[in-house]
């Protein structure tokens, strides 16, 4: 007679397994240096340093679960600061529409109120929408 056990029976791992989970570990190994990357290239000119943090942030998220919690996390305390990164996450990214509004954002942070050229561009860009739709 067998007693009964509360344990979990041991399981065996089988070499695709451990396969899969030594790829996992260089793909999160591999994303990390992305990110390191993206944020060296970030203080040179052009907004190279974004998108390359965010091919590395892809990579960790989709093989690793801790990062992904430790990710959720920070996006309920600060989801104003996660909203762009996870719009560029999505399976079809709205790369323009995150730009765009990345722009508007750091000109609100930077330029006094008489430089910021980005939203007059919007307004003009709206009112002419306005008049071709009116004609």
């Amino acid at each position: 007679m067998t007693a009964l056990s509360f344990a979990s029976p041991r399981v065996r791992r089988s070499a695709d397994d451990l396969a899969a989970r030594v790829l996992r570990l260089l793909l999160v190994a591999l994303g990390a240096l992305i990110v390191v990357a993206g944020f060296l290239i970030a203080p040179l000119p052009g907004p190279m340093g974004l998108p390359v943090v965010v091919i590395g942030l892809m990579l960790i998220l989709r093989n690793s679960f801790k990062a992904r919690k430790h990710f959720v996390r920070f996006q309920h305390a600060h989801p104003k600061l996660v909203f762009p990164i996870r719009r560029l996450l999505r399976r079809e990214p709205e790369v323009v529409a995150v730009a765009w509004q990345q722009t508007l954002r750091v000109e609100r942070v930077v330029a006094p109120r008489r430089w910021r050229v980005a939203a007059r561009w919007r307004r003009s860009f709206k009112r002419r929408a306005a008049q071709r739709g009116q004609r």
